[in-house]
């Protein structure tokens, strides 16, 4: 039998910046912390779980790269000339 997706949930900028805001705060809510975000977002707790796991995909992403890029050239972002 073919699994059926859910469909794709789309953010207006209030819940997008509501939701950094909270991640900033914390990486990893718990049950009753992702209870209470969804219930100031306005979407289940599952959306605000699955949010969460891929936002910080998204940042062990980006911290992957910086740390990348301060191995390379510690103290500018300029391409090294020989």
């Amino acid at each position: 039998l073919p699994v059926k997706k859910k469909p794709r949930t789309f953010y207006n900028a209030g819940q997008l910046e509501e939701l950094e805001k909270m991640f900033q705060e914390e990486h990893y809510p718990d049950n009753e912390k992702r209870k209470e975000i969804a219930a100031v977002v306005g979407v289940t707790p599952q959306r605000i779980l699955v949010w969460f796991q891929n936002r910080r995909a998204k940042w062990r992403k980006l911290e992957k790269l910086r740390m990348k890029g301060n191995k390379t050239c510690p103290t500018s972002s300029a391409p090294l000339v020989p």
